[in-house]
């Protein structure tokens, strides 16, 4: 039986004192599209950068498509 679904997620940086970037805590799995970008556009003024992304998944089978992002603010790494 598939569990595909969609992975949502929360992720916050900051700058570490060599000016890099920094996950301020561990990426947060959200229950919807609309929540993540909420909660991102309120932590966007506390961090040096949010972002919150979406992808289709099938963790049974470790499928996972591309990165889709739902908001961005500040400075982020690249999405894997």
């Amino acid at each position: 039986m598939s569990t595909k679904g969609k992975l949502i997620v929360l992720a916050a940086f900051n700058k570490n004192d060599e000016g890099d970037l920094v996950p301020a805590f561990d990426p947060r799995q959200v229950d919807s599209e609309e929540r993540a970008k909420r909660e991102a556009r309120m932590m966007a003024e506390k961090y040096a950068g949010v972002v919150a992304w979406s992808r289709e998944a099938d963790p049974a089978i470790g499928e996972y498509g591309p990165p889709v992002v739902l908001f961005q603010a500040g400075e982020i790494p690249d999405l894997e």
